[in-house]
């Protein structure tokens, strides 16, 4: 029978101590921490423990926080490549020059091979080509090795481009101004219509040989903001029989519609001029109508 009063002495002390009681729980508290400094149960015990109970416990605290943060920067991170990559196939499908400035201004710049660029620098008329780079330039910066990529940056309603070499050093810069953008614009193709068809020239339809007249008399620096590329006009088959002019201005340009007959066959070439220059031609073409209305 276990005695619950003090010991007396020493004997008594060492009695009680090395009883089996004592030594069974002092074995037992050993053997415990053998197994946990050989096992690590206590640590894998509580582990389980606080994933289980984990769903149930409030999202709070420092390990939250940074586990938050972890995860949006990721998120992020994932939308920036996939935006990349998208801009990227966009880029690689585009076939003009008026693409990827449209591509680099919504997507903030866009990045293409140099050999890329050369292909829709060969497909631009020779005229507009000579206003962005001298081939003979390209030829040597693409004959040295040195120009690997091409970066399109949106700017000022033109077109910026970079020339880098393989360590995004510029070898040159380009600039390509918004009247040439505009120039170039799908929407300057030939239709298969006359300029009554069009809405936006209603009214504004004038005699070919009257609007050519009033241009010549206009100095070089005025006709090319009326008719920036009048190579493409030459290029067309067939004879200019009435111009009409839009009552529309668009980012400082109007657009000019030019009706070509050829055989029987008409069309109509979109042509953007600047906006200052046509209401001075079209004053002009004004006073001579009031002056010469049979014509």
């Amino acid at each position: 029978m276990t005695s619950w009063t003090e010991p007396q002495n020493v004997t008594e002390w060492l009695r009680r101590l090395f009883a089996l009681r004592p030594v069974l729980l002092t074995l037992l508290i050993i053997g415990l921490l053998v197994l946990e400094l050989r096992f690590d149960w206590v640590e894998h015990a509580l582990g389980d423990y606080l994933a289980s109970t984990n769903p149930m416990r409030p999202e709070s605290g420092a390990i939250w926080e940074e586990g938050r943060q972890t995860r949006r920067a990721r998120e992020a991170l994932e939308e920036i490549v996939i935006d990349r990559q998208a801009s990227q196939r966009e880029a690689r499908n585009a076939t003009t020059l008026t693409q990827i400035a449209a591509i680099a201004a919504s997507r903030g710049g866009v990045m293409l091979s140099a050999e890329r660029f050369r292909n829709l620098y060969l497909k631009l008329p020779p005229a507009i080509a000579l206003e962005i780079a001298s081939a003979y330039e390209l030829l040597r910066l693409g004959s040295d090795g040195r120009w690997q990529r091409t970066y399109f940056e949106k700017s000022d309603g033109g077109l910026t481009v970079y020339l880098l070499d393989v360590q995004n050093r510029a070898l040159r810069q380009l600039e390509v101004p918004a009247d040439l953008l505009n120039d170039l614009d799908p929407g300057d193709l030939a239709r298969e219509e006359s300029l009554e068809e069009l809405p936006s020239f209603a009214e504004r339809i004038y005699p070919a040989e009257r609007f050519l007249a009033v241009l010549e008399v206009f100095s070089e620096e005025i006709r090319r903001s009326v008719v920036p590329h009048p190579e493409k006009l030459l290029n067309t088959p067939g004879r200019i029989i009435r111009v009409g002019i839009s009552d529309e201005t668009v980012a400082g340009f109007i657009t000019l519609g030019f009706e070509i007959l050829s055989g029987t066959q008409r069309r109509v070439v979109l042509v953007r001029g600047r906006d200052w220059a046509v209401w001075r031609l079209r004053a002009q073409l004004e006073e001579a109508k009031k002056s010469n209305p049979m014509k």
